[in-house]
């Protein structure tokens, strides 16, 4: 028993990996345009699609330090899940953006293939700033819930994963029950910086 799980905590490492290094091939300048110009379409999309069901997270936003949109694409067979995406960090005092990567291990058993959303706005700058430059790494499993109606959830949507950084989680079709980080890591992009 112990042989299989570490085989399959093996897989998932590799996955993951294979992931991220698919995603940190050198690029052109046209490329490099193209693909920021990609990350903040997506960034916008998600923060209107946010604003408009939840306009409390727009006032939790302009009141922020800053705040980052990743958007992910995951996939889970069997014991073996990971999740890859990128993002976009912005410094609301300066408008400085700062691109990123993102990476996460699932485990657990299931199947699919999941394409979801996350924004994380940070309330003070500590926490904004140490995001960007050191970026940042959940281990184990970090699991929150939030309200399923949209009467009910106000501020409770964005769920806190740290002192001072409410995180929320969207679908193509809004805001999904469960948010889980697990064996996440979220770094600057090298490429797009």
């Amino acid at each position: 028993m112990h042989s299989f799980r570490s085989f399959i905590l093996s897989l998932m490492a590799a996955s993951a990996l294979g992931l991220q290094a698919c995603s940190t091939a050198p690029m052109s300048d046209y490329q490099i345009e193209d693909q920021r110009a990609s990350v903040r379409e997506v960034t916008n999309e998600t923060l209107a699609q946010l604003n408009q069901q939840y306009p409390d997270a727009r006032r939790r936003i302009e009141r922020s330090a800053g705040y980052a949109v990743f958007s992910n694409y995951g996939f889970k067979f069997l014991f073996l899940g990971s999740a890859a995406g990128e993002g976009l960090a912005v410094n609301r005092a300066t408008q400085r953006e700062t691109f990123m990567r993102m990476v996460e291990l699932q485990p657990g058993y299931g199947f699919g293939v999941q394409k979801f959303r996350l924004v994380f706005v940070f309330e003070t700058r500590q926490a904004f700033d140490q995001f960007v430059t050191s970026g940042w790494e959940f281990g184990g499993n970090l699991m929150a819930s939030a309200q399923t109606s949209t009467q009910q959830m106000g501020s409770q949507l964005g769920v806190s994963v740290s002192p001072g950084v409410l995180m929320y989680q969207l679908t193509d079709e809004g805001a999904i029950v469960g948010v889980s980080i697990t064996g996440a890591k979220y770094y600057p992009d090298s490429n797009l910086n």
